[in-house]
């Protein structure tokens, strides 16, 4: 895994530059305290959850399967839990706030599906902006939390998993299943080392916490 996770370092670092999350993210090494191994897990954990439950969303959704709904929920459930992780560090009101916007990115994702299967480009067009205006607000908001949390790169990083999360859409209605999977691969790569962002920063904010 911890190759993996350096290829796609190195790819997405022609995209951001040497210094933007391919650096930031990092394993943790045999100093690391347990306490903080333990809060690298859960947040590699509930990203995984986010962008495996959004795999399947997409795919229930493009196929007109019977357990979307349930498949959204469980989905929009990701983004409480993503919520109160951070609850412990930066209060109730951030990790509410934290939820709010996260399921705001889900409810565009669901517009941004369903507006593509549609073929309305205009919806699209319409669904896209928001998305990406909610990806700089999730930036703008986690930076402001914590100094360890660049907004550019946070920004960079939530772009690139918009753009990763469309690439799937794409290439599922156009059925071209190779790179469908090939794109749920690089953002899944992704998705760990924007976890392992978030853990650095608050390791880092929060020293004290992470002892043992």
């Amino acid at each position: 895994m911890k190759k993996l996770l350096w290829i796609a370092a190195l790819f997405i670092s022609g995209v951001m530059g040497i210094s933007g999350i391919s650096n930031a993210a990092h394993m943790p090494d045999s100093m690391s305290s347990k306490s903080e191994v333990e809060l690298r897990m859960n947040m590699r954990k509930l990203w995984e959850d986010h962008i495996t439950y959004t795999r399947n969303y997409i795919i229930s959704e493009l196929a007109g399967l019977e357990d979307v709904d349930a498949v959204t929920e469980r989905l929009l459930r990701n983004q409480t839990d993503l919520g109160d992780a951070i609850k412990p560090y930066y209060g109730a009101e951030a990790g509410t706030k934290l939820t709010s916007l996260l399921k705001d990115h889900i409810v565009v994702a669901t517009e941004v599906v369903k507006a593509a299967k549609a073929g309305d480009n205009e919806a699209l067009n319409q669904a896209n902006k928001k998305w990406a205006d909610n990806a700089e607000e999730l930036a703008a908001f986690l930076s402001n939390a914590n100094p360890h949390w660049p907004k550019k790169i946070l920004a960079e990083a939530f772009t690139m998993h918009l753009s990763f999360t469309t690439d799937e859409v794409v290439s599922r209605l156009k059925k071209k299943w190779t790179a469908d999977i090939a794109a749920y691969d690089k953002g899944h790569e992704h998705m760990l080392m924007v976890a392992d962002v978030l853990t650095n920063g608050i390791v880092k904010q929060f020293p004290d916490k992470f002892q043992k």
